[in-house]
């Protein structure tokens, strides 16, 4: 018997145990049937599971199981990234408590500290892992995802390892890999590049201040220059200004003497000087800065650089800054500048200063020696890729994004300042010859047969970005460069699900890396979700108090809820403003379900072995019956159009509206009725349907459907289920039309009662004006389900007009009658809905005009702006609704 309470806590271990033990969720590279492939986006091995992981690994879930159920060889492949410097930070802390710190240049222990070397500090990690980075993979299970857990893969795991050496060294040998000196994002603190993603834009107030920089040969004449970072003039050499800007058409060509140094630099003309910006003359620091580096490139200027890995002046600066750090700098420069009277004014001024997201300091465009790839010559194949459909984009507009950084991607910087990650497979001659080979004994043997004599070698000490290895990971995870059957038959992978965020650093390198070595995409479809954002729309920080931990709503509401909750508001191209009452709400959801059950258990509805739905002979079982096929069908719709939020929204509609609201009650004067047989049918035409909602909502509540099928009698656990199959015979159009009528005509009297405030105990007539034969013939079959189901004292028809005082509305070609004069006040009712339509018109009104308002917008925050426009679009909905109300009483 089914308890009285659903208890999800147990319910979720013990299904979750059983799934995984009977290999429910293996694929099967021997299979015959056509595989499906979803590749996971790997969390980092530090990490937990937080709201945009639910989210994305739901949906991945969902999918997984659908097409598990549909028959296909599904394989849903898992692993987690090393994420270096993450993983790094995390082993580094947890030593320094101990008192000891990595052995490298700049560290200095002193009596209370010890050092680690290279070798045991990877030894730590490695130990690390193996005792606390199983977190995030232990939390995946509590959300129910159902991956192929023992084809686990870890990016520093022995195969993913040799795959990246590989790659490194075809590109290498290809040309397409190469080492430069270049600007990077450099972390002071962290002593090593860090990527794009990696840095933080964050507002700071700070200053801008005017610096005069004297004409060379021109006594009294300065071109005044703005900047927020005064320590960089000491590398500046040049003045960019606009071309087309008659302030300094006559300067162009001559030099200035940059103050404090001495250097004579050149004033150069470059379209990046903005003449409405500033002063409109822009000092030019190559070395430090990404745009200048640019100009410094078109106009041959020499980058100096002035910084050293700690952010402290070089000797390349005069000596009274030399190794100061830089905000020290910034200060004396700024009080020498004034002393010598070039500094024009200094303004306050708010701006975004970039800053590492681990470090947590301001980084610094720094010139130093990386290693680079090709990027423009790899994005090729997969902007062609995806211009010619082998690769689709759902929602399409992020083709635009993907088309708009690849066809303007710079050079990448994939080598790292740091100890955990894969070790850079290059060596060095001490002349500086470099020999890039996938192991150290062929380093040795190719420059032994390039010196002619054994050299020493020194192994290049950085490390790979961790994109770079995770470019890889559609392919490496299933053997490669081992030609295994696993990578013949999974890729490319089906669909990636991911945010938008990573499409260029992780989505696009996955596909020019797949390209280049699979000679194919390395998956036909992206599915971009949006963002989780609090209730309000803002954007969860813990800076903010907003973070929803995925985990305490799962304890509290249950798995199901939580993963039906994400669904229903996965709406493409929309952010999801998730409130704990939605979860709430969806947990009643299943509340609803459980108790469906057992009202169906206590009614005898049990499965019945060998029936057939499509030979029921009661108009109500036959029209239920259909129901099902039909939401089958537009189930399969929303699936194909990765429509998440519909698919949630056709099976809500369907379980509580349809059969919880309608159907069962609907039946109830059957089962309770004198006739055996019309019982009996009815009894296993609930027991089915009941039966075939379980299997339709299993991809998206796993748990309470597999809990009530066994509970049920159902049989075959719903993990390895077939999806179901109906056909044409399982609809028949009339029972849908005669149904779906007497639904219409009982949503639309109640909803007169509830828009005139008929008391709910109040029992009015129905009149019914204009019936033709086939609406009188369905008034008589179904007369006592309405009067019940409306709350109706009898129900007549009509020749002439419906009295006065009745409030009416259309059902097909009859018009409708609720005599309400003498049970509602018309006049005070008539009152009250003048006075809402006001208060909601003048709601309206100042909504609107505050969105109206271009300073509101400008200052606004985004989320606020949104928050009026649905504040806006509910009020027009609910004055609608009042107004309609409003002229039924006034036709009354």
């Amino acid at each position: 018997m089914i308890e009285k309470t659903y208890r999800p806590a147990e319910v979720e271990a013990k299904h979750y145990r059983r799934w995984e033990e009977s290999g429910a969720f293996a694929a099967d590279p021997n299979s015959s049937r056509q595989p499906y492939t979803i590749m996971i986006p790997p969390p980092n091995v530090t990490g937990s599971l937080h709201m945009g992981h639910a989210l994305t690994f739901t949906i991945q879930d969902v999918l997984i199981r659908y097409h598990r159920m549909r028959g296909r060889d599904a394989l849903w492949q898992p692993g987690t990234d090393h994420a270096g410097i993450a993983t790094q930070m995390v082993v580094e802390r947890q030593l320094a408590e101990k008192g000891i710190v990595l052995d490298r240049p700049g560290v200095v222990a002193d009596g209370n500290t010890k050092t680690v070397d290279r070798a045991a500090f990877i030894e730590k990690v490695w130990e690390w892992k193996a005792e606390s980075g199983g977190t995030i993979t232990r939390q995946l299970r509590r959300l129910g995802a159902s991956l192929d857990w023992p084809r686990e893969r870890f990016t520093m795991d022995e195969g993913l390892s040799a795959a990246v050496r590989k790659v490194f060294v075809e590109l290498h040998r290809q040309g397409l890999i190469y080492r430069d000196k270049r600007l990077v994002n450099w972390d002071p603190k962290l002593h090593t590049a860090i990527s794009d993603l990696e840095v933080e834009q964050r507002e700071v107030k700070g200053h801008l201040w005017h610096f005069r920089y004297p004409v060379e040969g021109m006594d009294d004449t300065f071109v005044t220059v703005a900047t927020t970072r005064p320590e960089t003039m000491l590398g500046d050499t040049g003045v960019a200004v606009h071309p087309d800007d008659p302030r300094f058409r006559d300067l162009v060509g001559r030099n200035v003497v940059l103050p404090l140094v001495g250097r004579a630099i050149p004033i150069v003309a470059d379209e990046y000087a903005d003449p409405e910006t500033g002063t409109g003359a822009v000092k030019i620091t190559p070395a430090h800065d990404f745009n200048d580096f640019e100009v410094g490139r078109r106009h041959q200027l020499p980058a100096i650089n002035i910084f050293d890995a700690d952010a402290r002046l070089l000797d390349t600066v005069p000596e009274p800054y030399r190794g100061l750090d830089r905000y020290e700098a910034r200060k004396r420069i700024v009080a020498d500048m004034e002393a010598l009277g070039l500094v024009e004014k200094i303004e306050p001024h708010t701006h975004v200063v970039p800053h590492g997201d681990r470090g947590g300091v301001a980084i610094e465009p720094w010139l130093t020696d990386q290693w680079y790839v090709d990027a423009a010559t790899l994005a090729k194949p997969a902007i062609a890729a995806v211009e010619s459909g082998q690769t689709v984009f759902v929602p399409r507009q992020w083709e635009n994004t993907f088309f708009e950084w690849m066809r303007n991607i710079q050079p990448w910087c994939v080598s790292r300042q740091l100890w955990w990650g894969h070790q850079v497979p290059a060596w060095y001659a001490p002349d500086g010859t470099i020999f890039v080979e996938e192991t150290e004994a062929e380093a040795v043997a190719a420059a032994r047969r390039h010196f002619g004599s054994d050299v020493e070698l020194t192994r290049d000490p950085d490390v790979l970005d961790t994109w770079f290895s995770s470019a890889l990971w559609p392919f490496s995870t299933l053997g490669w460069p081992e030609q295994t059957p696993e990578l013949a038959r999974y890729y490319p992978g089906d669909v990636l699900v991911t945010g938008f965020d990573i499409i260029f650093f992780w989505v696009a390198r996955m596909m020019m890396m797949g390209h280049h070595f699979m000679g194919d995409v390395p998956f036909r479809t992206v599915y971009i979700h949006a963002l989780v954002r609090d209730a309000r729309g803002q954007k969860m920080s813990k800076s903010k108090g907003n973070v929803i931990d995925p985990l305490d709503l799962i304890d509290r509401f249950g798995c199901d809820a939580l993963r039906f909750t994400l669904a229903a508001l996965a709406a493409p191209g929309r952010d999801i403003k998730l409130a704990e009452s939605r979860v709430e709400g969806y947990r009643n959801f299943a509340t609803k379900l459980w108790n469906a059950a057992r009202y169906a258990e206590m009614n005898g509805c049990v499965r019945v072995e060998g029936f057939d739905p499509e030979a029921a002979k009661l108009r109500v079982n036959r029209w239920i019956v259909g129901e099902v096929a039909r939401t089958a069908e537009r189930l399969e719709q929303e699936y194909a159009a990765y429509r998440f939020n519909d698919v949630a929204n056709v099976l809500y509609q369907f379980v509580w509206g349809t059969f919880c609201d309608w159907y069962l009650e609907f039946t109830k004067p059957i089962l309770a009725g004198s006739d055996a047989a019309a019982a009996a049918e009815t009894r296993a035409t609930t027991a089915w349907v009941l039966d075939q909602i379980l299997l339709l909502l299993h991809p998206v509540m796993p748990y309470i459907t597999e809990e009530l099928r066994e509970q049920l009698g159902g049989g075959v656990a719903l993990i390895t289920s077939p999806w179901p199959v109906y056909g044409e015979a399982h609809r028949d159009a009339e029972a849908a039309a005669e149904m779906d009528w007497v639904v219409r005509l009982v949503s639309e009297v109640r909803t007169i009662r509830a828009e005139m405030n008929v008391p709910v105990a109040a029992e009015v007539s129905l009149l019914v004006k204009g019936a033709g034969p086939e609406t009188e013939a369905r008034l008589a079959t179904h007369a006592d389900i309405i009067r019940r189901l409306a709350r109706l004292a009898a129900i007549e028809t009509l020749a002439g007009d419906p009295p006065a005082g009745a409030a009416q509305a259309v059902v097909d070609e009859a018009t409708i009658a609720l005599p309400l004069a003498g049970i509602i006040d018309l006049a005070k009712e008539r009152a009250r809905l003048a006075r809402e339509v006001g208060k909601l018109g003048d709601e309206i009104g100042k909504i609107e005009k505050k969105l109206g308002s271009p300073d509101f917008l400008a200052k606004a925050p985004e989320e606020i702006v949104e928050e009026q426009r649905e504040r806006a679009q509910a009020a027009q909905e609910a004055k609608a609704k009042l107004e309609a109300a409003l002229a039924r009483i006034a036709a009354a």
